[in-house]
């Protein structure tokens, strides 16, 4: 886990475009940890970092990095950090029945006509079979942890082809990337950019799509504390504000191209200082581009695509049988779509 500093942004600021600054007299310089995965799929917090979205509103925006889901929503429960930008979990639901998290909004979505989340074969299962999801059957399916989004993903993908896998928790993304590449697990579904980037280097094959068996996923949530959600409402509007310009930007480059190629270029190279920053720009440029995903306009939040989810978990016997939408998300915060 590490931390990155707004401090060495600064310079970048006097150029970005401002917004009335609702929150900031109120704000100004409150110090905020922000948790994120260095994933393509996190790029409006850190376009709101770099073209200073956040100091806008008055935040002092440090970063915390993590290597899975559910220890973020660790983190926010007991104060590590602030707000983040994660998939729905068993972990974070449970921490939220507890009255110790809230989702605020919706980040990033499967989207039709938007290449979005691949499920990967290792090169081993490959030619051993596994061409397609439909010969998943006893296979071994990587997952971080039970109850994470590729557990989630890996059993709506099992259960619509009808067949049973065996679910393998590795803890790390980075530790399910090494157990593709040397056929210790099977399976994984995970984010184009990463998705991508290990079949043209020819170290897993592309099967599927997650959009063909979960239409409209919300992959991934903003959410923070319950005590944030209830008792910081300024400072929560002023960082969701932050984060849907951040938003905004990302998806006219990448997502709609609308901003034209220049616009696209000079996002990818705000990208490459967080995701795949040890790879020369050359290298990481494809997979950046490759890895743009619809983030939701105003951190619009998919409450169809969060009950199948928190039905899922109860189907599984995840999460408790008693736990209710509202008891996850403060729809208070942003639009429902």
């Amino acid at each position: 886990m590490t931390t990155f500093s707004r401090r060495g942004a600064m310079g970048l600021l006097g150029g970005a475009a401002t917004l009335p600054m609702l929150g900031a007299p109120a704000l100004a310089n409150t110090k905020m940890t922000v948790g994120a995965l260095r994933f393509t799929s996190h790029a409006a917090s850190f376009v709101a970092f770099e073209r200073g979205y956040f100091a806008d509103e008055g935040l002092d925006v440090e970063f915390k990095f993590f290597q899975a889901a559910q220890p973020m929503a660790v983190a926010i429960a007991s104060g590590d950090a602030d707000y983040a930008v994660t998939a729905i979990s068993g972990g974070l639901v449970s921490l939220a029945e507890k009255g110790a998290t809230k989702v605020i909004g919706g980040a990033l979505s499967e989207e039709k006509g938007i290449d979005g989340q691949k499920i990967l074969a290792s090169n081993a299962a490959y030619e051993a079979g596994l061409t397609s999801p439909a010969a998943l059957a006893g296979k071994n399916y990587a997952v971080t942890q039970a109850g994470s989004s590729f557990h989630y993903m890996g059993s709506k993908i099992a259960a619509a082809e009808g067949v049973s896998v065996k679910f393998k928790p590795l803890q790390k993304v980075g530790a399910i990337i090494g157990a593709m590449k040397s056929g210790q697990v099977d399976a994984w579904s995970i984010v184009p950019h990463i998705a991508k980037g290990l079949a043209g280097a020819g170290a897993v094959k592309i099967i599927g799509n997650v959009a063909d068996y979960i239409p409209n996923y919300q992959v991934t949530t903003v959410f923070t504390s319950a005590q944030n959600a209830a008792n910081e409402r300024g400072q929560t509007e002023a960082f969701l504000r932050a984060f849907s310009r951040g938003a905004d930007d990302f998806n006219a480059a990448l997502v709609d191209k609308t901003a034209g190629d220049e616009a696209a270029t000079d996002m990818v190279k705000l990208i490459h200082k967080y995701v795949y920053a040890d790879r020369p720009f050359e290298k990481a440029e494809k997979s950046i581009r490759n890895g743009a995903m619809r983030i939701n306009q105003n951190a619009g939040l998919n409450m169809s695509s969060v009950q199948d989810q928190l039905d899922w978990f109860k189907s599984e016997g995840l999460i408790k049988d008693s736990i209710t939408s509202e008891a996850l998300v403060d729809s208070s915060y942003a639009p429902t779509i």
